[in-house]
């Protein structure tokens, strides 16, 4: 008879989704190691400090998607997790004289719109309405692992399920849900609106992570992604985590702690050790073997399948379709340090206001994104990138010294595959220097106040986050990568093509985002094999 196992459970990767993990399977009374190859925990979603004086989180930003049942069943405020919702959702400088806030409320953002069109305004609570009721719908499928495709009587069940709930909707919303998940997000914003400033400011949310045009078939998924979340109880709103978003992952840290699990850090993971059994542990980068009854992937799909596995322990079909997983954001990451806040030509003033606090988008125009995107495509850089800049430090005075400031920049289009033999550790200060001048145009000190930068090219975020591809996302939110196809049709329901193995990151079900939903919804189903006594020894 062979020796019980040390552990029930190995989770590879301590991001915020194998944490998760973690918590809810200590909890359930299994014995659970997570193994982060970093020094600290958290994953992409950390805070550290990046020039002498000024922290800030390291590469994701903001807060909304974070699930409130994973928030109270973990107990993060308890922990000392605490969220401050943005006043507005987002500036947009347009040019030297004209802006558009969105957010605060309605009637605050119905007559900014108004300044640019009078019908927009009017449309725009239909709109929110529309996004409102497949936003919710959305939501009931959040918690529930998607049916497996050649699944049994659980999954046909769980597909019925489904299909009631597209079937008690009325025709127009069924017809709203179609356009969301199958129209380019400008086909969309073209059929509710006419205004550039207002397309610009809602087709953003398509194109954050996604390495595309507005312009580009299913890119109104996108959009919809980034709308189902809630900031304190009030849904579609956004906000900034206390402490940067390492709070959030240090918060479960410690509940992980408290329940049991062991939390290592420096110990990297260079293979999953299989036999004809199945999975039996990890062997390390150092050569120590770790065994466990399961273990539980925190990884891209490809980075588990193509490197930690590898291709000789996989079925041919699996192997082939997981090297053409879609990865790739195009994604460039900067942080800097700021001597005062950026005084932007359309709306002039240092001193802190809430368009300081909110999501500030540089993007003018649906064209302006689709020709970053062309540009990124050809010669590998967009010439004039779409930013995203947030100033937390304008609502969390631990990130910077008094009277200095951080800054997030979250740019699109940069490649991750280079043309013409350019190297990305060779041009990656030329891009951020592009990002800088593309932020002074409309703010003309803010050069001239960045004190020190961090930052993240594409590769940088393959190398230092295993990000494959530079994909924030661990894998492209299409449609042939959603739901009961994410990771792959057959792998949906968070298990992987061998016994013992299962997947718990934003390449399952329902994708990339600070969550938690994917380790929330892959510990259920761990456990669920475990009352079925599949890991008996």
């Amino acid at each position: 008879m062979p020796s019980p196992k040390p552990y029930d459970a190995l989770i590879v990767g301590g991001g915020h989704n194998g944490l998760v993990c973690a918590c809810y399977l200590a909890a359930a009374g299994l014995k659970v190691r997570v193994l982060e190859r970093r020094t600290v925990v958290g994953g992409a979603a950390v805070t550290e400090e990046f020039f002498p004086g000024f922290r800030n989180s390291t590469m994701s930003y903001t807060v909304s998607l974070l699930h409130p049942k994973v928030i109270r069943d973990l107990r993060l405020a308890e922990h000392g997790l605490r969220i401050i919702e943005r006043p507005i959702a987002n500036f947009l400088p347009l040019s030297d004289t004209q802006y558009l806030k969105i957010g605060g409320s309605l009637e605050a953002t119905r007559a900014e719109v108004a300044r640019y069109s009078k019908r927009d305004a009017e449309r725009l609570p239909a709109y929110y309405a529309m996004l409102e009721r497949v936003a919710e719908l959305l939501r009931s499928l959040l918690l529930e692992t998607p049916p497996n495709v050649g699944g049994g009587l659980h999954d046909f069940v769980s597909a019925l399920k489904t299909g009631n709930r597209l079937r008690k909707l009325d025709m127009t919303a069924r017809r709203d849900v179609l356009d969301l998940f199958a129209k380019s997000a400008a086909d969309l914003l073209d059929s509710w609106f006419e205004s550039e400033p207002l397309k610009a400011a809602f087709g953003f949310d398509a194109i954050v992570g996604n390495f595309a045009s507005p312009y580009t078939p299913g890119s109104a998924y996108v959009l919809l992604h980034h709308v189902f979340g809630e900031v304190n109880g009030k849904r579609g709103a956004w906000g900034h985590a206390v402490g940067g978003m390492g709070a959030i992952t240090q918060a479960m840290a410690r509940e992980a702690r408290s329940l049991g699990v062991e939390i290592n850090t420096d110990c990297e993971v260079a293979k999953v050790c299989v036999d004809g059994r199945g999975t039996q542990g990890v062997q390390l980068a150092d050569g120590r073997m770790i065994d466990a009854r399961c273990v539980v992937s925190n990884l891209n799909p490809k980075l588990l399948y193509l490197k930690l596995v590898g291709e000789s322990a996989l079925d041919p079909d699996f192997a082939q379709r997981i090297r053409n997983w879609k990865c790739g954001s195009a994604t460039f990451r900067m942080n800097v340090a700021l001597s005062e806040l950026p005084d932007f030509s359309c709306l002039p003033g240092k001193s802190l206001d809430d368009h300081h606090k909110s999501g500030i988008i540089i993007a003018p125009s649906l064209r302006y994104m689709e020709q970053a995107y062309f540009d990124a495509r050809t010669i590998g850089c967009a010439r004039a990138p779409v930013v995203e800049m947030l100033i937390p430090s304008t609502v969390d005075e631990t990130l910077a010294p008094p009277g200095k400031h951080v800054a997030s920049l979250f740019c699109q289009h940069f490649n991750p595959e280079l043309p013409n033999d350019l190297d990305w550790d060779e041009i990656k200060e030329p891009a951020a220097d592009l990002v800088i001048d593309t932020v002074t145009r409309y703010a003309p000190n803010f050069k001239d106040a960045v004190l020190g930068r961090k930052t993240f090219s594409p590769l940088d975020l393959e190398r230092d986050f295993g990000l494959t591809g530079g994909d924030i996302f661990h894998g492209a939110l299409t449609l042939d990568q959603l739901w009961s196809a994410r990771p792959m049709l057959g792998h949906g329901d968070y298990r992987g093509p061998i016994k013992g193995l299962y997947m718990c990151g934003a390449g399952t079900h329902p994708g990339g985002g600070v969550t938690g939903i994917p380790g929330h919804n892959a510990a259920r189903e761990i456990i669920r094999d475990v009352k079925k006594g599949k890991f008996k020894e």
